[in-house]
Formats: structure tokens, sequence, C-alpha cells
């Protein structure tokens, strides 16, 4: 039975990722769950549907960068594993307001790493030897692939933006502290996820929002950005699967083998939107337009999780035309979800074109 009689921490368990490996965690494993979260604008508990009544699992609201609440709560639980997915994540608020990436990514990185590093020089021999610090990062820490090839495990980092800048700092913190202090930590970098429970500013979901209400679909430049797509659900798989299998120490890719453009991504969207909802208004397409590109905006990302697939024998089960239907019938049928969000006062604002 997997994971049983474990307390595993999930920082950021309020969030997009986060959210999806507790649930994954709560339905397929006996692992008692501990949710940290600061509760920012991008958290939203409602995508824990159930939780309150399931015994196995807690939630602390807490931010990381907080040394001395996270030191409370590992004197509590005990944790046998921490899963770091808290982060700023939107790369157009980096541009704008830098400061908070830097703070919640690096020095909140830093701190959890302290408190870690203090929990488990407590343990047991036996129970440090069990222990693991699973470090949740991105793809965009390697910077823009040109037309070919694909970002690996050596992948030299070169980030493009404060976001994806702070999340490479957070990435070599981890290691540091393994090589230094034998923290038995691993790594992932993953690629663009989306699913459910995916907060409004992201572009999926922000087009899907838009489509319905039969507004204007910003897309950025020429729109032949291309992203590597991953569903959600089969990244929350891939993350528990490396923290209960993965080797110490190591860093895995995890990519769902779906590169689309931006403009192909928001064409399917329009697509299954008129089918699945018809507007009053004719084809969403003609609802797209070009603005104003991002500053410093990648050009390419692409993942090869070959070294997933053959060591720990992961396989996305959703490509990205089964996980986009999946996806936008989501957005369709729990419209209460999102409203929710927009009533709380979330304006769909362009961002990130500070010069």
């Amino acid at each position: 039975m997997r994971f049983k009689a474990s307390t595993i921490f999930v920082t950021g368990g309020a969030g997009f990722i986060g959210s999806a490996v507790i649930r994954h965690l709560l339905h397929n494993t006996h692992a008692r769950v501990v949710n940290i979260d600061k509760c920012t604008y991008a958290a939203n508990l409602d995508s824990l549907p159930g939780t309150n009544e399931n015994l196995n699992y807690a939630f602390e609201k807490q931010c990381i960068c907080d040394g001395t609440g996270l030191r409370h709560l590992f004197e509590r639980y005990r944790p046998d594993a921490v899963m770091n997915l808290a982060a700023e994540s939107h790369v157009d608020r980096s541009i704008d307001g830098p400061g908070e990436f830097i703070q919640t990514n690096i020095v909140g990185t830093f701190t959890l790493l302290q408190e870690t590093l203090r929990h488990w020089r407590t343990l047991s021999p036996e129970k440090r030897k069990t222990f693991r610090f699973l470090h949740v990062s991105t793809d965009e820490v390697f910077g823009s692939l040109g037309d070919d090839g694909f970002f690996t495990e050596t992948t030299a980092y070169a980030p493009n933006s404060p976001y994806s800048a702070s999340k490479a700092s957070s990435d070599h913190l981890v290691r540091a502290w393994r090589e230094t202090y034998e923290l038995p930590t691993l790594v992932t970098n993953c690629s663009n996820n989306y699913g459910p429970y995916h907060f409004p500013e992201k572009l999926i979901p922000h087009m899907i929002i838009k489509g319905l209400a039969g507004e204007p679909l910003p897309v950025y430049g020429d729109g032949k950005n291309i992203r590597d797509w991953l569903y959600v659900e089969d990244h929350a798989k891939a993350l528990t699967l490396v923290l209960e299998h993965g080797l110490v120490g190591e860093t895995y890719n995890v990519g769902g083998r779906n590169e689309r453009t931006n403009l192909h991504v928001v064409e399917s969207i329009c697509n299954l939107l008129d089918e699945v909802a018809p507007g009053a208004r004719g084809a969403r397409r003609e609802l797209i337009t070009f603005v104003a590109d991002r500053p410093g905006h990648d050009r390419r990302y692409a993942i090869d999780a070959s070294k997933l697939e053959r060591e720990l024998g992961w396989r996305a089960e959703e490509n990205f035309e089964s996980g986009i239907e999946k996806t936008v019938r989501w957005y369709v049928d729990e419209q209460p979800w999102w409203r929710a969000i927009l009533a709380r006062g979330y304006a769909a604002k362009r961002v990130g074109l500070s010069q």
C-alpha cells in the first residue's frame, strides 16, 4: 500500500498543481497529507472538494518564508517527506513585480530547506534513509529552444524571465543542500501544465472563460511560440512516483510530448467551445486578436521525459487532444468554481508589459 503510515507535507497545496497532487494522494494512496499554503490570490481551497471530511488531510495556513511557523509544523506533524510546490508562477506578473518571486521562490525555498534539514537531523537513522524532499520546478529554467532539440536533465540553465530565474535559483539551492548537508533531495522540471482547477490568469483557462463570454481572445505576438503541454493529473502521478521511487540527488524532467503553438491551443479551444457551448455570435475563432508580445518571450519549450519513462515507468495518459477536451468541458460544467474567483475581484487585465 503506497505511503502507508507516511505523513507528507505538500507546500502550495491550494494551488493548481499542488491541489492535483493532494487529490491524487488522497484518492490513490494511504498517505496522511498536510497542505501548507499561504493562500495568496491564486490559491483556492475549493480545488480540494471533500477534504474537510478526510481524516488523512490537514490544512495549515502558513508562508514558507516564515521559519518559526514552519518549525512548529515540523514538530507537530513529524513528516516523512516534503513536496515543495509553493511558488509564484505567472511570468507576466514576475515582469511587473519580481520582488514577490524572489521572496517566495528563493527565500521561501531556502527557509523551507533549513527547517526541513533541522527536522531531518532529529530523525532516527532509519527514518533519515527513507525521508525525501521533492522540489517541483519548471522547464523555463532552461531558457528557449530553437526549432530542434529537447530539454534534458543535463541541459544548461539559461533563464530569461524573473520567474524562471527565481526558480533556477531555488533548484540550485536544493542541490546545494544535498551536496553540503546530505539532505535527501530530488528535483523535477515540468512543461506547461493545464487541466481542471487552473487559475484564470493562465493561457488555457483565460481563453476558455473569455470564449464563453464572447470576448476578444488575445494571442501574444504571432502566436507561434511553442509549449509542451502536460495534463495536470498526469503530472501529479509523476510527482508521487518520483517521491516513491526516484533516486536521491536525481533530476527528472516531466513532459507530455505535446508540442503545440499558442495559436493552435487557442484555435482548439475555440473549436471545442463551439461544439459544447455554441455561442450566438458565431465561430469563436473570429474572436482571436493578436496583441503585443510579452517581453523576453521564450520561443519554444520541449521536454525529453525519456529518463522518467525509462527508469520509473511513467507514461502520460492524456495527449493534448484528449486533455484539452476534458479541460474545456470541465470549465463549461464547473462554472461556479471560476465564477467565484471572478466575483472575489479578480480582474483579467493584461500585465507584464513594464519597460
